[in-house]
């Protein structure tokens, strides 16, 4: 366990040692990774969006009895359910609920009532400032470079932004995976840094090897952004699957898509009624078409079939842009530990001033 601290607002917070989080990782980021980075001393985040409510109970009261240190859980904010699931953060006593789209007011204000500290995910400014008036404790910003659903603004540009707008603590995403990183965003005003495919890839990560191997050999160009998988910007590694996905025809992409709702369905205990709920939910105040709820379906199952199942080509693999430059697998604590030592060595080997 590291010595080597940096406080900050997040630190001060949400209790941990570190301005270090985890990111909530669907199929990735279980009671095994999320307890094993808050014992490391970051901020572990449990991933609800592909957890029945019932299991999200179980899955926050095993972190629970697997450490004492602060986490939290994430959750989509468009759900049908996100008021049960609130409401099951509120019971279990969880520090932070965090959120992969913008909350609303009354969301926030509930959990906030709660003494839950409320810290949502933005990729643009004016998203950050919404939420911020409406009372989020903090943010988290994801650049271009970060895994999965992304947007076009790279993180060195939009932090700055953002930092700027708001007056809560800022937490940077996308292309973080050191210590130098870290330095980076605080210089840039941020308060630490979310770092999500740097997570997946440790021992502590219940991963199958074979799929923690392709993210390995994997190179910056093996890194890509497709449209392909659920209709929206998608970075990930590039495979034969996604070239695949890449030629396919619509009518193809729609009857995959439905295979994979039915899947997703039987998996998650979803009737038909509430997956078009939300469905609805989704493209409300969104430039969506109906063939892109539809081919939402299949970010969940195809996942799965890679972080579950460890079928690298059935399935896919998001991936910040990081992926290209990480070569090893340390354990949650190593991590954490080699991030901050590098930190303030970093730190130390800056110009002096004056």
């Amino acid at each position: 366990m590291s010595d080597a601290t940096i406080r900050t607002p997040l630190t001060e917070l949400v209790g941990v040692r570190h301005p270090v989080v985890q990111t909530g990782m669907g199929w990735v980021a279980g009671p095994r990774l999320v307890s094993a980075a808050a014992d490391a001393g970051a901020l572990g985040i449990l991933a609800s969006a592909t957890m029945t409510t019932e299991r999200l109970r179980s899955a926050v009261r095993e972190v629970k009895c697997r450490t004492d240190a602060p986490f939290g859980v994430n959750l989509r904010a468009d759900a049908t359910d996100a008021a049960e699931r609130v409401r099951i953060i509120v019971d279990e006593g969880v520090k932070v609920a965090s959120f992969a789209l913008a909350p609303t007011r009354e969301l926030i204000a509930r959990l906030k009532d709660a003494g839950v500290v409320v810290i949502p995910s933005v990729g643009a400014r004016r998203h950050a400032e919404k939420v911020a008036a409406w009372g989020a404790d903090a943010v988290v910003v994801q650049g271009a470079e970060g895994g999965g659903h992304t947007g076009s603004v790279t993180t060195t540009v939009l932090l700055p932004q953002v930092v700027d707008a708001v007056d809560i603590p800022v937490i940077a995403a996308g292309g973080f995976r050191d210590g130098r990183g870290l330095v980076a965003a605080l210089a840039f005003g941020a308060a630490g840094i979310a770092m999500g495919t740097r997570f997946l890839l440790t021992s502590d990560s219940p991963v199958p090897d074979v799929v923690k191997a392709r993210y390995l050999a994997a190179t910056v160009q093996d890194v890509t952004v497709t449209t392909k998988v659920d209709g929206l910007p998608h970075r990930m590694l590039r495979t034969e699957l996604v070239d695949a996905l890449e030629r396919s025809g619509r009518a193809a992409s729609l009857l995959r898509a439905v295979r994979h709702a039915a899947a997703f369905r039987r998996e998650s205990g979803m009737g038909w009624a509430r997956m078009v709920r939300d469905g609805l939910a989704m493209k409300h105040g969104k430039e969506l078409s109906w063939s892109q709820v539809l081919l939402a379906a299949n970010t969940p199952m195809m996942l799965r079939a890679s972080m579950v199942e460890g079928l690298t080509e059935a399935g896919v693999m998001a991936a910040g842009q990081v992926a290209g430059l990480i070569d090893d697998l340390p354990s949650c604590a190593e991590l954490v530990d080699s991030v901050m030592a590098e930190a303030h060595a970093t730190l130390r080997s800056l110009p002096p001033t004056g």
